[in-house]
């Protein structure tokens, strides 16, 4: 249980509606509430608070979601119900949250606000990874354009968008038949709930 770990608060893009959690790894589990959470989560007002351990984390979760009692809300219908959580949303306690969080900065806490820098650095260290996983994931079909809409072409455009969406140039970072598909792709949205990533 040792290690640090982070208290996230993430608000939502279109209304005062939030998710608040802990996770060793905040990226990965922003990404696992929703597929274009670049979009969907106002990165502008998300907030990590880092802790030294797991249970610091868990306790100042608690101590955070407390008083928020009154605001608990359900999760969004577009959030992946298998990562939503059932009582971790909170609608109109943002400004709360704001001075909640910054109480703790002035307890001393290690505070990350705007999240959408601390993100943009986190993509860029696990950015050597690309290259390798979006030839895996695309299959030469799909590259040329053969074959599709298919789920892990939506699966790879989600992910590359979000290198994007926070100024990430991928250029560097992709193969070249990769960065030609990407850059000329116009994928129709289709019916995610009839396909499976697997």
């Amino acid at each position: 249980m040792d290690g640090y770990c982070f208290v996230y608060v993430f608000p939502c893009a279109w209304e005062d509606h939030c998710k608040i959690g802990f996770s060793r790894d905040p990226l990965s589990r922003i990404q696992a509430l929703h597929r274009r959470w670049f979009e969907f989560f106002d990165l502008d007002r998300a907030v990590l608070v880092e802790t030294e351990t797991v249970r610091d984390a868990r306790d100042l979760e608690l101590e955070l979601r407390r008083p928020l009692r009154i605001h608990n809300a359900p999760a969004p219908l577009t959030v992946r119900k298998e990562a939503a959580g059932h009582t971790e949303w909170f609608r109109g306690a943002s400004s709360q949250l704001e001075r909640a969080i910054y109480l703790l900065e002035q307890r001393g806490h290690a505070v990350h606000a705007p999240l959408r820098t601390w993100l943009r650095s986190e993509l860029l260290t696990r950015s050597d990874r690309l290259y390798a996983w979006t030839q895996t994931q695309l299959s030469p079909d799909e590259l040329e354009g053969s074959a599709g809409p298919t789920p892990a072409q939506r699966f790879v455009r989600d992910a590359l968008d979000a290198y994007a969406a926070l100024g990430i140039e991928l250029e560097p970072l992709l193969a070249p038949e990769v960065l030609r598909w990407y850059r000329r792709r116009t994928l129709p949205d289709f019916d995610e709930s009839a396909h499976s990533l697997g």
